[in-house]
């Protein structure tokens, strides 16, 4: 389940329309970490990069140039690779880059160091996100420095840095219909799991094994991913904020808490309930658990 992608290009738009005249929009994806050894934890996009681009794969770097007229809209990717696509997967390549998502431009991401200086020069004003890559923050220095070190040749450097999420962000709030829609799947394909693990709790189970139905439901109706660690605590554990271990047997008599939701194309749901795990509550819990119902109704 993937937006149109119609909807991203309506937002770089949207997006280049409030920046101001002679700016330029730099942002870089999420960074791949290594999880041990030569194995990487699964790769996550950086949100506002995908809010952007519908562009899912690591190691690029997005470009707005407003009114720029060889194209606005420029994308760096990995180049294809057969040998590494074997190992590693298929990638899209600067040319599907181009005819998949709409990029007006695309260079292979070895062309930043190259490019992205000229793209520079000239500008007044650059839109991005410092502090969240560190790596990347370094690296566009670099090549404002370098546009610096040619001034005495006629360049003109960029002398405002603007935080791009002030605009970005508040864009984000608003949701077309698209959006509700896909956020209205993830609520669906959310519940259906919390009703899967109530439907097979029982007493001596073990809390992983409940996290094991709900994670087998956001797979099994198209979710890639849950949207945050799941919680499922019982007993004491349910005390427990974040409690993420979830190793513990459920006594009979515990309330069995799960705060869980999944991740629909990028989109979050995020649900917590709690309920007895021999399916009958105690008078103690029962008085409790309306208290909390009548504060939320009210």
């Amino acid at each position: 389940m993937k937006l149109a992608q119609t909807e991203y290009s309506q937002r770089r738009q949207q997006l280049m329309a409030q920046m101001s005249v002679n700016s330029i929009a730099i942002v870089p994806t999420a960074v791949e970490s290594v999880r041990n050894r030569d194995v990487e934890h699964p790769f996550r996009q950086d949100s506002d990069f995908y809010y952007l681009s519908g562009f899912a794969e690591a190691n690029a770097c997005l470009v707005l140039i407003p009114g720029r007229e060889q194209g606005e809209y420029i994308l760096f990717c990995e180049e294809k690779d057969p040998v590494l696509e074997i190992w590693t997967g298929r990638r899209t390549g600067p040319e599907g880059a181009a005819r998949n998502f709409f990029a007006d431009e695309a260079y292979p991401i070895e062309a930043l160091e190259s490019v992205l200086p000229d793209l520079l020069e000239g500008k007044d004003r650059i839109y991005t996100e410092m502090g969240a890559n560190r790596q990347f923050d370094s690296q566009l220095l670099q090549w404002v420095n370098k546009v610096k070190s040619m001034v005495r040749k006629g360049a003109e450097v960029p002398h405002e840095f603007s935080v791009l999420g002030h605009i970005l962000h508040e864009m984000r709030l608003i949701k077309s219909a698209a959006e509700i829609e896909m956020m209205q799947k993830a609520a669906d394909i959310s519940a259906g799991a919390h009703c899967r693990a109530m439907r097979n709790a029982k007493p001596g189970c073990f809390e992983y094994q409940l996290e094991a139905d709900i994670l087998h439901e956001f797979m099994h109706k198209g979710s890639r991913r849950a949207a945050y660690p799941s919680i499922v605590g019982g007993g004491d554990n349910a005390c427990i904020l974040h409690y993420t271990n979830n190793d513990m047997a459920i006594e009979d008599g515990s309330l069995i808490l799960i705060d869980a939701g999944c991740e629909l194309d990028y989109y979050a749901s995020d649900i917590t309930r709690t309920f007895p795990v021999n399916g009958t509550f105690s008078s103690e819990q029962k008085a409790l658990y309306d208290l909390v119902l009548k504060a939320q109704l009210a």
